[in-house]
């Protein structure tokens, strides 16, 4: 395997807090201000203690952070240190290449970078990603459950499918890329939409995949095509029960949809939330600390 590197053309510094597991998602979004990719590392598994980590330009967005963080800290009840360390860029993409190599994820997919040079295993949907920035977020294995969830409920031929948070798109294409059907894939960040577009061109999804930039649920294109068959929402846990009742309204009868984004420990507080929305649970599914659901909509008699 050859690594290929390029300069980053300004310094580089990683920024990181530890945190109790229940403030992580406050945490990761304060951090998310101004990083474009946040890393969730378990730091001490006995106390439930977590390490945030996110790379960005050496003086960016300080002021930006410095306001996140005390919105953190006051709606956490802590103030946990802000750590920083100078960062190569050179050698933050070498040990990110090395961190992920060509992921064999279920039956069908494998999941690549593009700075991998050999040939991948022919009997599989490969699907390419700038390895910098789609596993940058360390939320791989959410992603992994999203990819078997959607392998297990395949035989249902879902046709009108939604990508809710689509990030770097790739739950949409791997929809797109397995049934053959068109994704619609939404998020809410100008530059995730533009990563997604440039991957979905790069895997020759371009007919299969659009991707758009909206507000949740809110989005015209969204309010446009629903009610969906099967929505992709990897987000963050209580983002997701926030927008249970929007998400099974939006649901077709029978329609399924997979969540993910959570750690297994919350688990329950996601699956109540749409439980009281009228959704059934069709199975969990554990990526070590991360977790998705396959829930599903009744038909009406």
């Amino acid at each position: 395997m050859t690594l290929k590197t390029k300069r980053h053309a300004t310094a580089l510094e990683t920024i990181s807090v530890v945190v109790p597991e229940e403030h992580v998602e406050i945490f990761e979004n304060a951090l998310g201000t101004i990083c474009p990719t946040v890393g969730i590392f378990e730091e001490d598994s006995d106390k439930n203690i977590w390490r945030l980590e996110g790379i960005k330009d050496v003086g960016y967005g300080e002021e930006e952070l410095a306001n996140a963080l005390t919105l953190a800290n006051s709606i956490s009840g802590i103030s946990p240190e802000l750590h920083r360390k100078a960062t190569e860029s050179d050698g933050w993409l070498a040990r990110t290449y090395e961190a992920f190599p060509e992921q064999v994820i279920g039956k069908r997919f494998i999941i690549r970078g593009t700075h991998l040079d050999d040939t991948p295993t022919p009997s599989h949907l490969v699907l390419t990603l700038d390895a910098g920035v789609a596993f940058g977020s360390g939320e791989h294995g959410s992603t992994r459950g999203c990819l078997i969830a959607l392998e297990k409920i395949a035989h249902s031929k879902p046709k009108r499918i939604l990508d809710l948070g689509c990030g770097s798109g790739i739950l949409a294409m791997g929809a797109g890329a397995l049934l053959n059907k068109k994704v619609l894939a939404v998020d809410i960040e100008p530059w995730s939409v533009r990563a997604a577009k440039q991957n979905v061109i790069r895997n020759g999804l371009r007919n299969l995949v659009i991707c758009e930039h909206g507000n949740g649920w809110l989005s015209p294109s969204i309010r446009k095509k629903a009610p969906f068959d099967l929505v992709f929402a990897n987000i963050l846990a209580r983002p997701l029960c926030k927008m249970a009742k929007d998400l099974a309204k939006n649901l077709a009868p029978g329609g399924k949809v997979i969540l993910s984004g959570l750690l297994a420990t919350q688990i329950p507080m996601v699956l109540i939330a749409h439980q009281r929305q009228g959704l059934k649970l069709q199975e969990k599914i554990i990526q070590g600390s991360w977790a998705a659901l396959i829930l599903y909509k009744p038909t009406t008699s």
